[in-house]
């Protein structure tokens, strides 16, 4: 019975082995040209994701420029000017400005602190 499904699985992965590919995937060298454009449109993305966030989209409204408008002004964008505002994209804090919950906490305590008095 061993000799029967070892037989069985040994054909099944033979044809597995045939019917896939060898290479699934091809590497190569590609020029500084295709490099850069490939990174310019990941800047352009990242930037267009975040104009169009919505409470980006609402701070533009407030200053009066809508989304439609922000969007076409980043895609008339040089890639340097792109490139750019992505990195300052990239290094704004996550979570916003800690200073304010810091003042909070600060605010909090010290009123606990006169009432338990």
């Amino acid at each position: 019975m061993q000799s029967a499904w070892a037989r069985t699985i040994c054909r099944l992965l033979i044809v597995l082995m045939v019917w896939a590919p060898y290479q699934l995937a091809q590497a190569g060298m590609i020029g500084a040209d295709q490099a850069g454009t490939a990174s310019s449109q990941a800047d352009r993305a990242a930037v267009l994701s975040f104009v169009t966030r919505a409470d980006v989209a609402g701070e533009l409204r407030s200053m009066g420029l809508d989304a439609a408008t922000a969007k076409d002004r980043v895609a008339a964008m040089s890639d340097a000017e792109v490139a750019y505002l992505a990195g300052r994209i990239e290094r704004l804090p996550a979570g916003g400005d800690t200073a304010g919950v810091i003042l909070l906490i600060v605010i909090i305590a010290a009123i606990w602190w006169v009432w338990k008095r």
